[in-house]
């Protein structure tokens, strides 16, 4: 009986690691798409953590944003939880004296509020609360940037994971046929996105 008991137990606990190994923030390796760029080569070879060069080019506000997210998905993510995001913001309160989280959710750019927003989202897929509401902010900023919105719907599907495979599928989809969205991101990159994540259509029936 304790046996069996410890098998269901090591089943159940496989099956959980597998979905989250399986889902959108972490099956959607969009720098494969930007390999040749060299700050996402320098970051394959950081050991998954925020140097002081990454940091200072993701703060760099002249840098497009589809490079940015790829040098961060390059980062990868961690089972057991990471620290970028955390490392970063101490970065961003050294470089621009700030203080105050919402004084400087109201000044700072949509770009860089949906770096740190993906940053803590592969920080830790299993508490998504703190991303979710940066990167609606980020939207808030920048209401035309495609990149921005499909990785807000990447953070806000992994999410919904919980409850509406529906709702997985639809929050990126959405995002896909939204034609007011200036397309700053490599068709390439946008494929590999929605190769996954049109897995969950079939929830919708």
């Amino acid at each position: 009986m304790k046996t069996n008991l410890t098998l269901v137990l090591l089943t159940g606990l496989l099956f959980s690691q597998n979905l989250f190994a399986d889902s959108p923030l972490t099956s959607t390796d969009i720098s494969k798409a930007y390999e040749d760029l060299e700050i996402v080569q320098l970051a394959s070879k950081a050991d998954g953590k925020l140097t002081i060069e990454l940091m200072y080019y993701l703060n760099e506000s002249k840098n497009p944003i589809e490079f940015k997210i790829a040098v961060i998905h390059r980062l990868g993510w961690n089972i057991d939880g990471k620290s970028n995001a955390t490392v970063f913001f101490q970065y961003l309160k050294e470089k621009n004296n700030v203080k105050d989280i919402d004084k400087f959710l109201n000044q700072a750019s949509g770009d860089l509020l949906i770096c740190i927003a993906y940053l803590k989202a592969l920080d830790n897929y299993f508490d998504l609360e703190e991303a979710i509401i940066y990167a609606k902010k980020a939207k808030l900023k920048n209401t035309k940037s495609f990149t921005i919105s499909i990785i807000s719907a990447l953070i806000e599907a992994q999410k919904a994971m919980d409850s509406d495979w529906c709702k997985v599928y639809n929050l990126t989809n959405n995002v896909r046929i939204n034609d007011s969205l200036n397309r700053d991101m490599k068709i390439q990159a946008s494929k590999i996105i929605f190769e996954y994540m049109d897995l969950y259509k079939d929830d919708c029936k």
